[in-house]
């Protein structure tokens, strides 16, 4: 007996001299093409990343510091799990892909400092990317607060990167900012300084070499601050940097604060071919699963007619609603936006009787409010109406008592923790009522999406409205949006706005009319606002009306055909068995683009593109059978429907 408790200690003794020898530990895809390495260098951790045995990502570091304690040094090793197999599947009406399937080896390390305390790092890699989370594992009910963290992204000096300069807080109209309102800097030197102290957003692309790499940060469940990258990133080293001390609610906490134990939010890093990452869905495959208390079933993605986009402020009055109400139900559109001041030019019972009209003609409407609080001083009304949860569930109750189908809720104020549990409280309020949600001036969605099924999208881009204030903007258009799906939009619904065939008021449009055709297809958005008006549909032929009519509000798959970041890009999307491809042209000469049609060979197919004549429209009918070349006009684009 006593010998065989010799043995065992013996073996126990060994064991922890290989794990205290050992410097490094690897996770590999389960194709085994994507590799990390984590291993701890003078009691400090760090990880590199490498695809095809090739490193795409250098030495970097990891690391928490709470108030209480330093998680970046003197750290050592207790223990590292073995390699486990993680499988998921869910299904997803707002998003790229609907049936999603996730499948990634995990391996968790077991970390405790100078003074014992403990942390777990928790990495798992998939075919398409790397994620990795901290865990306290430890039971302590006193409040804990994360002063920094540590975790970087090191990347090799040829490495070039499309970067969205975050705005700070309090700046802009209305000090309404941050709203990830700012034109990316597209394919810039990895180190380039971010233009002011605030930093850049998420998601963050980078190319080295043959591989694509997209940074962001999934699983925001209000118990940490959002996050970004810092401003200065020397050598190409990106740490992670936490809001302005006045992105807060209502002077509550900016930084991360929890008792334990506590699950930080994921960083995401896919990686692979530019085809991969964009047709990745490792932004929800990470996301908390939806509410077990929300049903999906009560929420209708759609289309919407929108006045204000195109005739702004004057336009919220009845007539015209009604107007664009019944310029919806042409459309065979699901919904009507209806925006600022309706409470005070319309009011309550006016409006009461265009929901009545709305429902009649087989249209929801969709109704603005003002996030309110101390963080802006926009004037806008309805304010002061969802700032507590009393005065949210008096208000979503009378919305559903009128038969509003959902909010749009307008100029938040920023990334701090506390602002974060204000936005997932107002999802869950709303979603007890019925009512769908739209933010805008907000943050980015995180894949927030999948777990409140009733958030139907989130602005967080400058959009279409910025093309109606200012000839520069719309200068600007077809490289900005010929980037965001690519960077913005990859993970996330984005309410651009898009699509104007006929004129925008006092502003020249750059692009052409298919190029504006194209982008309900490309941009994906549980309910897309559309920004042509009932006079502007007017002027279309009907194959184009026609097309708008029926086009899908969600997607059952997503392929990436061809496209450069800020240059252009063609897309396929399905729905049900017809597959739509848009392409944009962001380039001042004609592109020329050959895909393979092999695949929808004996199918019927529409070609919608532009025509001889400025700002025209053209269709062709084919049959494809092989390589199809379409040229694609300066600033042009097409839409191609097979079934």
């Amino acid at each position: 007996m006593k010998y065989k408790i010799k043995s065992i200690i013996l073996l126990l003794l060994s064991a922890t001299q290989i794990v205290k020898a050992q410097t490094g530990y690897e996770i590999k895809s389960p194709d085994k093409e994507l590799s990390v390495s984590v291993f701890l260098k003078d009691k400090q951790i760090f990880y590199t990343i490498n695809r095809k045995n090739v490193p795409v990502l250098a030495n970097s570091a990891l690391g928490i510091i709470r108030e209480d304690a330093d998680f970046a040094k003197n750290l050592s090793m207790l223990s590292v799990s073995k390699n486990e197999l993680v499988k998921d599947n869910y299904t997803l009406k707002n998003g790229k892909r609907l049936n999603n399937q996730y499948l990634a080896n995990k391996r968790v390390l077991h970390l405790q400092n100078a003074s014992s305390k403990k942390m777990d790092i928790i990495f798992q890699v998939s075919n398409d990317g790397i994620a990795f989370r901290y865990y306290f594992p430890d039971a302590d009910t006193q409040l804990k607060k994360i002063t920094e963290e540590k975790t970087a992204f090191h990347f090799f000096e040829s490495t070039k990167a499309w970067m969205q300069p975050m705005s700070v807080a309090k700046t802009g109209w209305e000090s309404t900012n941050p709203s990830y309102e700012e034109h990316y800097q597209k394919e810039i030197s990895v180190g380039t300084p971010a233009p002011t102290e605030a930093g850049w957003v998420y998601p963050a692309l980078f190319n080295y070499k043959d591989t694509w790499l997209l940074v962001t940060e999934v699983g925001l469940d209000g118990s940490y601050c959002a996050t970004r990258l810092k401003q200065n990133s020397p050598e190409g080293n990106y740490q992670i940097g936490f809001p302005d001390a006045r992105e807060a609610f209502t002077n509550q906490n900016v930084n991360p604060e929890s008792i334990l134990p506590w699950y930080t939010p994921w960083r995401v890093i896919a990686v692979g071919s530019l085809k991969k990452i964009t047709e990745s869905t490792l932004g929800t495959d990470l996301a908390a699963p939806a509410k077990a208390d929300i049903n999906p079933h009560l929420f209708q993605l759609g289309k919407a007619s929108w006045s204000w986009i195109m005739l702004k402020d004057n336009s919220i009055i009845y007539d015209i609603q009604k107007k664009y109400i019944d310029f919806a139900a042409d459309m065979k559109w699901e919904y009507c936006l209806i925006d600022v001041d309706w409470d005070t030019k319309i009011g309550y019972e006016k409006m009461q009787q265009l929901t009545d009209y709305a429902k009649s003609k087989n249209v929801g409407l969709l109704l603005w409010y003002n996030s309110a609080g101390d963080w802006n001083t926009v004037k806008y009304t309805p304010k002061n109406k969802l700032t507590t949860h009393e005065n949210r569930l008096k208000e979503f109750a009378l919305l559903q008592k009128m038969g509003i189908k959902g909010i749009k809720v307008d100029f938040f104020g920023g990334d701090g923790q506390s602002m974060i549990r204000y936005y997932l409280e107002l999802f869950e309020d709303a979603a007890k009522f019925g009512l769908n949600v739209n933010c805008h001036g907000a943050t980015l969605p995180r894949g927030w999406q999948r777990t409140y099924p009733n958030l139907v999208t989130m602005e967080s881009i400058k959009g279409m409205e910025f093309i109606t204030f200012d000839q520069n903007n719309a200068n600007e258009e077809p490289l900005h949006v010929t980037t965001i799906p690519f960077t913005r939009n990859i993970f996330d619904p984005m309410d651009f706005t898009p699509m104007n065939l006929s004129k925008i008021p006092n502003i020249k449009r750059k692009t052409t009319h298919a190029f504006e055709l194209a982008l309900p297809v490309i941009f994906q958005s549980g309910v897309q606002h559309l920004a042509e008006s009932p006079d502007g549909m007017a002027t279309v032929p009907g194959y184009v009306k026609s097309f708008l009519q029926t086009f899908p509000s969600s997607w059952e798959d997503t392929k990436l055909i061809d496209g450069y970041p800020g240059k252009f890009i063609v897309m396929a999307r399905k729905a049900g068995s017809k597959w739509y491809i848009a392409g944009i042209n962001g380039e001042a000469g004609t592109k020329t683009v050959t895909f393979d049609m092999a695949e929808y060979k004996g199918k019927k197919a529409s070609l919608i593109t532009d025509g001889d004549e400025p700002l025209s429209f053209t269709r062709v009918e084919m049959t494809p059978n092989a390589d199809l070349k379409i040229n694609m006009k300066a600033f042009g684009g097409f839409v191609i429907v097979i079934e």
